[in-house]
């Protein structure tokens, strides 16, 4: 039976993961490769098994963290992107800083803020935050700032404000770009939360590689790696459903791109 284009792009990631895993695991076997040094797949897959409750912990940990990272940096991104968009002066003066201050490397900020914080998880929600903000804003600011002066024009003359422009045209108008950059900072958010337990925590699953790889388990090492995978990809999947469902209006032939 001949599968739609619909379901062709369905399934097309899974059989792409599923013939890495293959190959991976021949090469593995074929070259007799030291699980020491870079484990196979049913290797790893043993790992999670034999370690599932402390992963399961770790990865709580990371989880909540990074969430609760993403959830500061969605309202700071929005109100920040909205100054932004919304005022020329504002996009002149705020925009430049704001991208000198993201080129920083994040981790370098990890040191600071454990002398603030201390070790545990405000470092970590933190750098979060700081690594996954800038996206956000950005495309808020983006969406807004790019509004037709055409169309401004006429609802201006229509009688409507400053104001009823920006929240019944701009802001409907920023959702496809407010979706698009939570997909990207939701991943990015991983990264800070895992860059930071590697050095600022002893839970999460960054923690959890630095313990496993100084012990010399690649196995579980990986596995960690495997679950941040799965948890960024879940999340990013979510907010493509949501998406869909939101601001399908905005795609040609109501599909998310």
């Amino acid at each position: 039976m001949k599968l739609s284009a619909k379901q062709q792009a369905r399934w097309a990631p899974w059989v792409l993961l599923l013939g890495v895993l293959i190959l991976w695991q021949v090469l593995c076997s074929a070259l007799n490769v030291s699980e020491f040094i870079f484990p196979s797949p049913a290797r790893i897959a043993a790992q999670m098994v034999e370690f599932h409750s402390e992963i399961l912990r770790h990865a709580w940990r990371t989880l909540w963290v990074t969430l609760a990272g993403f959830a500061i940096a969605i309202v700071v991104g929005v109100l920040l992107g909205f100054l932004i968009g919304s005022s020329r002066l504002a996009y002149a003066a705020v925009y430049p800083l704001m991208t000198a201050f993201n080129a920083l490397p994040k981790a370098a900020f990890v040191p600071i803020l454990v002398v603030w914080f201390g070790i545990g998880p405000g470092p970590a929600i933190l750098t979060a935050f700081l690594i996954s903000f800038f996206p956000i804003m950005v495309n808020i600011a983006t969406g807004l700032a790019t509004l037709e002066p055409e169309l401004e024009d006429v609802l201006r003359v229509l009688g409507a404000k400053r104001w009823d422009v920006l929240m019944k045209v701009g802001l409907p108008r920023s959702l496809p770009y407010f979706f698009g950059s939570l997909k990207v900072a939701i991943t990015l958010a991983f990264v800070g939360t895992t860059v930071s337990e590697m050095t600022a925590s002893n839970e999460g699953i960054g923690y959890l590689l630095i313990s496993a790889g100084s012990s010399m388990q690649m196995g579980l090492a990986f596995a960690g790696l495997v679950v941040i995978g799965a948890m960024a990809m879940i999340m990013y999947e979510l907010f493509s459903v949501v998406e869909t469902r939101t601001t399908a209006w905005a795609h040609r032939g109501g599909q998310n791109h």
